[in-house]
């Protein structure tokens, strides 16, 4: 298998995904676009995984490859290659297929319960239980694309993950976090705690929250990648 993930800032990778990869011995080298590293091919691809960031999907002026990117993200869906995009990647696929992207009614940062929408089913899901309290950190939404499948929402934020086609996923939230990688963001980032913030003490206190993530997590790549 050919995979590769795209990496926006240098403290924000894919989690408990590598570790997932790792464990099949498939490499999965990263594309360090805040680097400016080149995309790779679309059509040599078989699995594109596109992670969050704190820019928007319009900052082209300050991060002009996300114009590269977006192009690159749409040619690899077109070419059929299996794509997941989380929290910005999400977006990112969203404006790809011709969806909208803008500011969400407030950010939403650390556990929060997302829910699956009623008679929601598509085969990448169906490990995804009813309600999941999933960890956050964004402040933009995005519309659904056409012909999307929309399968989770939380109350904050309805549009919390759709599929598009059998080979796109898309999820605002991130299932993909580990004790590492939310204290990779959170030494990285400013934030102020508030109702819809939590604190770094509060983010990181109960391991099994991640042990839960990392069960839906892993079962989602599975059936992704076979």
């Amino acid at each position: 298998m050919n995979a590769t993930w795209l990496q926006h800032v240098p403290y924000e990778g894919p989690g408990s995904i590598s570790e997932w990869m790792a464990h099949r011995g498939i490499p999965f080298p990263a594309v360090a676009l805040w680097n400016n590293e080149p995309l790779p091919d679309p059509a040599s691809l078989d699995l594109l995984v596109v992670m969050g960031g704190p820019m928007n999907v319009d900052e082209t002026d300050a991060h002009p490859w996300l114009l590269a990117e977006r192009r690159f993200i749409r040619d690899a869906i077109d070419a059929g290659v299996r794509v997941l995009g989380i929290c910005l990647g999400a977006q990112l696929i969203a404006r790809a297929l011709g969806a909208e992207v803008r500011r969400g009614p407030r950010q939403e940062v650390g556990w929060f319960p997302i829910h699956r929408i009623a008679g929601a089913t598509h085969p990448l899901f169906d490990d995804l239980p009813d309600e999941l309290m999933a960890y956050h950190w964004h402040g933009d939404t995005f519309d659904l694309p056409d012909g999307a499948i929309h399968i989770a929402g939380s109350q904050r934020y309805p549009n919390q993950a759709f599929a598009w086609g059998d080979h796109v996923i898309a999820l605002q939230c991130h299932l993909e976090t580990t004790p590492q990688s939310a204290r990779d963001i959170i030494d990285n980032t400013r934030f102020t705690p508030g109702p819809d913030i939590q604190s770094a003490d509060d983010m990181l206190a109960d391991p099994a929250r991640f042990d839960a993530l990392r069960s839906v997590m892993d079962a989602m790549m599975e059936r992704l990648v076979t």
